[in-house]
């Protein structure tokens, strides 16, 4: 049993650069969707996951995890979109991006009970929205939630960062689902579903990076 760095892609003064322009890229994006700058928003959004994506590059983050993050830029592109079957288009993009999230997440153990929660509020999601969405989103947005949910629950394999990011990315959609069921909504909503579609990223990003280093520490 030998042992290795902790880390073989530290932080460097690339990466810390890179961290911070997607920092600023999200207060931008954050700060105009609350002063209703629309603008600002559609400059903002398309350069969040590519710097993010980039940051975890210089990071040695696996190439699944760079996939995943670049699937998410693809639906954050195509949902600025007004065009037809652009919804449906992101929404298979984000989808893409769960897919590897599950791959790269693999078989590590996850606490049953948690899957018991996750699964309950699955249902109760779908139940209850299915009346109000429109009749030919419906089996789409059921399967993309069981998809969606899936990645939640087995995020929380890696750890308290990771599986964050996998429960705030489920409530970021699921506000987005509640938008297209025209529920009643919160002020400012696109500020929240954006607020917690980046805190979810970046916390998978870290998330996986922080489990990717722990296991390095020790090579038979």
């Amino acid at each position: 049993m030998t042992t290795v760095p902790t880390a073989t892609r530290a932080a460097t003064p690339t990466s810390q650069a890179l961290l911070a322009a997607f920092g600023l890229a999200a207060v931008v994006d954050l700060g105009s969707l609350l002063a209703g700058a629309e603008l600002g928003h559609q400059l903002a959004k398309p350069l969040l996951m590519p710097l993010l994506a980039a940051y975890a590059v210089t990071r040695g983050a696996p190439k699944l995890l760079i996939a995943a993050l670049l699937f998410g830029w693809g639906g954050d592109v195509f949902l600025l979109s007004d065009a037809d079957g652009a919804f449906l288009v992101g929404m298979g993009s984000f989808a893409a991006g769960h897919v590897c999230y599950l791959v790269l997440f693999g078989r590590r153990r996850t606490s049953p009970l948690l899957g018991a929660g996750y699964a309950v509020a699955l249902l109760a999601t779908i139940v209850l929205l299915w009346p109000d969405l429109p009749a030919e989103l419906r089996i789409p947005v059921a399967g993309y939630s069981l998809l969606l949910t899936a990645m939640a629950y087995r995020a929380s394999a890696l750890g308290l960062l990771a599986g964050l990011g996998g429960a705030l990315f489920l409530l970021s959609d699921t506000l987005i689902a509640t938008g297209v069921a025209e529920w009643p909504q919160l002020p400012a909503p696109d500020f929240w579903v954006m607020l917690t579609y980046i805190a979810a990223q970046y916390l998978l990003t870290a998330g996986v990076l922080s489990a990717m280093y722990g296991e390095r520490r020790t090579t038979v």
